[in-house]
């Protein structure tokens, strides 16, 4: 992933932000030797961001598509009340045991349930209302996934979309691939839908802020 912000200034702005637990931190080292791709981890910066947002909205139901090796579920999972859960959508069987063995080892780890599968189908058998979700999976079903969970979102409800600047390549006209250009169709839509009000944050690689009106 190419840096958005200067490394200097990310690196301070996690220095400056609230701890990750040390099971998040084991976490997130067991990732970088896990797998080359460990970049599509959230990682602490973006990770206390998420569990703020849940704290905020005071979210009771969470929704995830893309769990990874899980460490976005369970930084969100701290801010959730004694009732609050989270179901989380993976497709990859290896992630889903990776994230599954931390989850075991949480405090929190009742409070998430990893569907397995494709997120289509598990987004059509769940029923609402959501209060949180966060958007972090294949690039071009982001705007598929989008309009099956906006009606499944409570009013005022708030949907978080990760990866929307694509290490600004959403900025290259010479990047033409599949996932570029469905993340530009994405974000031109969202910014003009009237259902929602959003805000794009220049935050590791782009996280959109959409609440539902």
């Amino acid at each position: 992933m190419t840096d958005i912000t200067h490394p200097r200034i990310e690196d301070y702005a996690a220095r400056h932000s609230s701890p990750e637990p040390p099971l998040l931190i084991e976490l997130a080292e067991a990732t970088r030797g896990f797998s080359d791709d460990h970049g599509m981890m959230v990682g602490r910066l973006e990770g206390r961001l998420l569990k703020l947002l849940v704290a905020i909205s005071r979210a009771r139901r969470v929704l995830e598509i893309g769990t990874f090796t899980g460490y976005s579920a369970l930084s969100m999972a701290e801010a959730l009340p004694p009732d609050g859960r989270i179901v989380t959508c993976e497709l990859s069987e290896r992630h889903a045991d990776v994230a599954q063995s931390f989850i075991d080892r949480s405090p929190h780890g009742a409070q998430i349930e990893i569907r397995r599968g494709p997120a289509g189908a598990t987004l059509a058998a769940l029923e609402g209302d959501f209060d949180f979700v966060f958007i972090d999976a294949d690039k071009t079903g982001y705007l598929a996934y989008y309009e099956a969970v906006l009606p499944k979102l409570r009013s005022g409800g708030l949907i978080a979309a990760d990866n929307v600047l694509w290490s600004g390549r959403v900025l290259d006209e010479a990047s033409d691939d599949a996932d570029t250009r469905a993340l530009r169709e994405f974000n031109a839509f969202v910014a003009t839908d009237a259902r929602v009000e959003c805000v794009m944050l220049p935050v590791r690689d782009g996280l959109t802020l959409a609440r539902k009106l």
